[in-house]
């Protein structure tokens, strides 16, 4: 009898020997600060060492001396498992070694529910002698509930929960490591202290609850969830995401000030967290305060290149990151974050729209020798004939535009900084690629029930091939613009013209009508596509109409601007120099009707809703409104 005592003390220490190396190997890691992404071969290696032992372990009849070191081991098997979002095989090891302990201390009704289950763990754990071992592997299940985003499970288990936090908290669990103190190799090991993973556990659960809460729209119940986890202890970057979030209840609320406040203190606690300071820029943006914004964008530009921003702000040297506890789509969403190149076009849009063009060109400039550079950041981007490809460069929101787009608003940032040459030549850029692409006829129509499959096969390479109509039509459009900032009149009208039979190619069917048009080769939905041509027609046809108009073929003039008019009917140039053409024609009367019409246009809430290049030019021949409304004082009432 003593022999067999003996040899099954020996197998206990030579388990527990077996379980403390792998645990001491995987310290090691740690301490030389190897972050998980690096060593997932070791974690893995972990992982399988693990489950060889504990079926050694279980391999012998159950007995109650083994049941500590079985529940360590298999507490250090399912966070490896966990670790490397191996869930479902960490949950069936978790729970059939959990069986297998309740099973052995008399308790042979187990339920298969997992609610259930769980319910009867937590009524039998005050009623065992394993009480620590069993609340570390509740730790486990807490920390997979959390990571697979089962956020109701753990709001059913709150309580019970938030006494398991308090327990470790007060050290219960520690009293057999005291006992055992200057005589570690007789007490198994752990992979992570489980004080400090349900700490991390508590924190991440309140800032993902916050989050859901959030995206529910309930900002009071979500902002009372951040105020207690700011106070709890955890990493740097946990806390900035709870005065993160607490901004994002208070811009929820419209309380843009505090808002702000939240953010500067989410990145004072943490400068990696520019979450925060992407949404400052969104709050300026809504405030109106257009210096503030570009400052802001051009910090976070700054920031996102810098080489630490590659590293994810979450990285833990730890087994469990908060990075895989935190994975929830409500989450995400709040800490989404555009790309550099994404940024660095926000802020060039954005001086660009404000009266800073100068800078806006620069910073148009070095995004476009960034996207044609041979690495930047993963993306490969090097020739203009990407776009045929449909080209998407970041997956992030906002999008960054197609590289044509780009092109034309540079072209656009360009003319408006008085580069009419530069203009040109990003023009002929886009030109040159997509003339031979072009369709001869393209038509714009609703979808046709009885031709939906049909026209939903076409719609793919339709839209590809009407945006690049689309495109090359404003290429021609800039170059006309270009061209009449030089004075140039006969080369202005010559490329308006280019632009304006260009987007003759598209038809558009009319509700309850059928074209007949016998070679169409593309048929697209008119979507988006019908706004834009609409309002390139009219730029052409006015552009060339205000040529005309410096050549005195006032004719001419008069006959492209009134066609501008119908097609964007609140073109601002078309109806001013459409009524200077009247009254040369004598017509003042109708001039000054024209004129005062014209005067109640919306300027700038039409220039907001259009892309860049569509906007009216600011260059060229102008007329002085102030002139102009002498004339009709002059005129008397009309």
């Amino acid at each position: 009898m003593s022999g067999k005592t003996y040899k099954c003390l020996s197998l206990f220490d030579k388990w527990t020997q077996e379980n403390n190396d792998l645990v001491n190997k995987w310290k090691q890691k740690e301490g030389r600060g190897d972050t998980l992404n690096r060593d997932q071969s070791h974690l893995k290696w972990c992982s399988s060492e693990f489950n060889k032992l504990l079926r050694k372990i279980q391999g012998v009849p159950p007995l109650a001396d083994y049941t500590q070191l079985e529940l360590s081991v298999v507490y250090n098997a399912c966070l490896c498992l966990t670790a490397q979002s191996q869930f479902t095989e960490a949950e069936l090891l978790l729970t059939q070694a959990t069986e297998r302990v309740l099973q052995m201390h008399g308790d042979d009704h187990v339920a298969s529910h997992p609610h259930v289950f769980w319910r009867t763990i937590f009524k039998s754990i005050g009623n065992t002698s394993l009480n620590s071992r069993v609340l570390y592997l509740v730790c486990v299940q807490w920390a997979m509930w959390l990571a697979t985003c089962q956020l109701k499970i753990i709001e059913e288990f709150q309580e019970e929960l938030s006494s398991l936090f308090e327990a470790l908290c007060a050290g219960v669990g520690d009293d057999n490591r005291s006992e055992a103190k200057g005589k570690s190799s007789d007490l198994p090991l752990l992979v992570t202290d489980p004080r400090r993973l349900v700490q991390l556990l508590q924190i991440c659960t309140f800032i993902a609850q916050g989050a859901e809460k959030l995206n529910e729209g309930h900002s009071s119940q979500a902002l009372s969830a951040m105020q207690k986890a700011s106070c709890l202890p955890s990493p740097r970057a946990l806390v900035a995401y709870t005065h993160l979030l607490s901004g994002s209840c208070f811009a929820h609320m419209s309380r843009c000030q505090m808002a702000l406040q939240c953010y500067r203190k989410a990145l004072e606690t943490d400068s990696r967290c520019v979450c925060a300071l992407y949404q400052s820029v969104l709050i300026y943006r809504q405030l109106g305060n257009t210096q503030a914004e570009i400052q802001a964008l051009r910090l976070l530009h700054s920031t996102l290149m810098l080489p630490s921003a590659s590293e994810p702000v979450l990285a833990s040297t730890h087994l469990l990151s908060p990075s895989l506890l935190l994975s929830s789509q409500s989450l995400s969403s709040l800490l989404s974050v555009p790309s550099a190149l994404s940024v660095l076009h926000s802020l060039a849009l954005t001086c660009v729209l404000h009266g800073r063009a100068s800078e806006g060109v620069e910073h148009y400039l070095d995004l476009l020798a960034a996207l044609h550079s041979e690495d930047q950041h993963g993306v490969r981007l090097t020739t203009l004939k990407d776009m045929q490809d449909n080209m998407t460069v970041h997956a992030e929101v906002p999008l960054l535009p197609r590289l044509p787009e780009l092109y034309l608003e540079a072209g656009t940032a360009l003319l408006m900084s008085q580069r009419p040459a530069d203009c040109m030549v990003l023009c002929d850029e886009v030109i040159s690629t997509t003339l031979e692409l072009l369709p001869e006829k393209v038509l714009l129509g609703e979808l046709d029930e009885r031709n939906e499959a049909e026209t939903r096969d076409l719609n793919g390479e339709g839209e590809d091939r009407i945006q690049m109509l689309l495109w090359t039509g404003a290429a021609y459009l800039l170059q006309g613009h270009s061209h009449t900032h030089l004075k140039d009149w006969k080369q202005a009208v010559s490329h308006y013209t280019r632009s304006i039979n260009l987007l003759m190619k598209v038809c558009v069917k009319k509700s309850g009508f059928q074209p007949q048009i016998p070679s169409v080769d593309m048929v697209v939905q008119q979507g988006t596509y019908l706004c834009v041509l609409q309002k390139l027609k009219g730029l052409s046809l006015a552009g060339r109409g205000v040529s005309f108009t410096q050549t005195d073929q006032l004719k001419e003039a008069l006959r492209d601007l009134q066609l501008s008019l119908q097609a964007f009917p609140e073109c601002v140039a078309a109806g001013l120099w459409c009524g200077e053409v009247l009254w040369r024609l004598g017509r003042k009367c109708e001039a000054a009707a024209i004129w005062e019409k014209t005067w109640t246009f919306n300027r700038q809430s039409s220039a907001e809703s259009l892309p860049l290049y569509l906007q009216e030019p600011q260059s060229g021949p102008l007329l002085d409104t102030t002139e102009l409304r002498h004339r009709i004082q002059e005129l008397g009432p009309i």
